[in-house]
């Protein structure tokens, strides 16, 4: 069988296989996020993501197989030469230190100083902060700040970044309605605008709604990939994630819902409301 050839720009894995402690974590994984999409990584808990995603951006090396930045294998990057090839946004988004919110974006910045693109450091800090809508806590500190006001700082760190590749775990994690869809419209503009973007969700809703194609992750190996429309169906979610759903057309986009069989509610049996 002829081997498929690496992708030239991106990340990707090639059958990667993680083993930790005698536990296998992935295997044989094959993914790719190419220019131009947004990969949506979905999968319930336990299934490997976060480990996938920290292999693809070259943090974690595989037991078995590769993983690739650019068509280079990531190990072979330096740290500096990774974190100017790719971004990264970890699912613990915490900082243990007292700093300024613009002292954090800016942290984004620190893979370009000493280079010619260190003079946009103002402008690329700037653009991030309004992008996330976190302009109003610039000079606060960041240990006081809400969870879903951190996770927009982080992403605002991530975007300052500004490089080619972007991968993010679990980016809407603690965000209410309104600020998972501006993540997600970011990610997915970064994506049109030429980016490489996966990012690790749990909401398949949202996944279906941004991605350009779904990886279903379960038990550490690819169950399904494709559209959303092709990975989100009834059958295999509810085999997947062990609970009976139903996916039905959005009436507008017409992109999949997966709606969760839930029991009648005691007020629907009785016909009656309390109190």
């Amino acid at each position: 069988m002829t081997a498929t050839p690496a992708v030239e720009r991106g990340a990707e894995l090639r059958a990667v296989t993680v083993e930790v402690a005698g536990r296998r974590i992935l295997d044989r994984v094959d993914l790719q996020v190419g220019p131009g999409e947004l990969v949506a990584l979905i999968g319930p808990n336990g299934a490997g993501k976060s480990t996938a995603l920290s292999v693809l951006a070259g943090d974690l090396p595989p037991t078995a197989g590769t993983a690739l930045i650019d068509g280079v294998e990531a190990h072979r990057l330096r740290p500096l030469e990774l974190a100017r090839r790719r971004s990264v946004l970890l699912q613990q988004k915490g900082v243990s230190f007292s700093y300024p919110v613009r002292e954090v974006v800016a942290m984004g910045r620190t893979p370009w100083a000493r280079t010619p693109e260190a003079s946009r450091d103002d402008e690329r800090i700037a653009d991030a902060l309004a992008r996330t809508g976190v302009e109003h806590l610039v000079d606060l500190d960041v240990t006081t700040l809400s969870g879903g006001e951190l996770a927009r700082v982080s992403l605002a760190r991530v975007l300052a970044q500004d490089c080619p590749i972007v991968l993010l775990d679990e980016p809407t994690d603690a965000l209410d309605l309104g600020h998972r869809e501006q993540v997600l419209s970011l990610a997915a503009q970064l994506a049109r605008d030429g980016g490489a973007v996966l990012a690790v969700l749990h909401d398949l809703d949202l996944a279906a709604a941004y991605g350009d194609r779904v990886v279903l992750l379960h038990d550490g190996r690819v169950a399904a990939e494709g559209r959303p429309e092709e990975v989100l169906t009834a059958s295999r979610i509810g085999d997947v994630y062990d609970h009976p759903v139903e996916v039905v057309p959005h009436p507008g986009s017409g992109v999949p819902l997966v709606l969760p069989v839930r029991p009648p509610s005691r007020q629907r049996v009785s016909g009656t409301l309390d109190g």
